[in-house]
């Protein structure tokens, strides 16, 4: 009885909490919800979500942009694809957040989702102390993170105006979305390895299926995007690309799709790359966009 005890409560307990190392240069980090995150299943490193703040230097309002790093829904890429990003930003006017979401196996759907709402009603409510500009908070995701914010450029609301939290009365509607490398659709003709398990577990139903696949998501109100890929990826077929600004065309949503031939997953921002010098081209691409739209300042 002692063993069989001991068993069941073993099947139970959730497994430990993802631990994340910071990523470097933050000037803070702040804690998304300082009595505790929704859904959370305890107080260890791995269950607070964090924001990492990377000022822009100057004075003035700034554009913001909250960096989301890959690394499948089960780690976080936080150097490659977070401040790295956050550096680059920084140096074309522009505030940037690093966020720490929740990883799977411990957290599931909507956890992450959850997180990185909270992130842009957080920077949006505390815009003014923050210098930054209200109406200019972007997204940037990679690969998981790159589906994290084609999710979150589809579905938001405009806040509880009620809300007894200051910061949930702020929109988590992000203003622009750049998304490299994402999975953004679980349609089967489009091959993919796995099923996004970090995210959903081993056996997900097509109901969970259909509710993270961004493409069926998208309506009028998706933030504009834009969309970096590889046809080389293998791990990440650039088909969803192509879906992605086929339904975001169809829905009248501003979008730019930069697709490359060569260049395999996780290219970040793809400076100095072996054999592969056409891909360093990417970030000016990306800066061209976000001066047409008033997002960044000529250089």
């Amino acid at each position: 009885m002692g063993c069989a005890s001991v068993s069941a409560t073993a099947a139970i307990a959730p497994p430990a909490a993802t631990t994340t190392k910071p990523p470097e240069g933050a000037a803070r980090a702040v804690v998304l919800w300082p009595a505790g995150a929704p859904e959370a299943l305890g107080k260890e490193d791995g269950d607070v979500p964090k924001l990492f703040v990377y000022p822009a230097t100057g004075v003035g309002v700034h554009p913001a942009v909250i960096v989301l790093p890959g690394g499948g829904y089960m780690h976080l890429v936080t150097e490659k694809e977070g401040a790295v990003e956050a550096r680059w930003l920084n140096a074309h006017g522009i505030t940037a957040f690093v966020l720490e979401y929740r990883l799977g196996p411990r957290y599931r759907f909507p956890a992450p989702m959850l997180d990185g709402a909270r992130a842009v009603r957080y920077v949006r409510s505390h815009a003014k102390e923050l210098d930054v500009a209200a109406d200019k908070i972007g997204l940037w995701g990679f690969s998981a993170g790159g589906h994290l914010a084609g999710y979150l450029a589809a579905v938001h609301d405009r806040g509880e105006a009620k809300a007894a939290d200051p910061i949930d009365r702020a929109s988590d509607r992000p203003d622009f979305v750049i998304v490299s490398y994402g999975r953004f659709s679980m349609d089967d003709s489009i091959p993919r390895k796995g099923n996004m398990d970090g995210l959903l577990g081993k056996h997900p139903t097509q109901e969970m299926l259909n509710a993270i696949s961004v493409v069926r998501l998208v309506t009028k109100d998706t933030s504009p995007c834009f969309i970096y890929s590889t046809t080389a990826d293998q791990t990440v077929n650039s088909l969803n690309a192509t879906a992605f600004y086929d339904a975001l065309k169809r829905a009248g949503v501003p979008v730019e799709l930069h697709i490359f031939e060569r260049g395999a997953h996780g290219t970040g921002m793809a400076q100095g790359l072996k054999g592969l010098p056409e891909l360093a081209i990417y970030p000016t691409l990306l800066e061209n966009w976000m001066e047409m739209h008033g997002w960044m300042t000529g250089s």
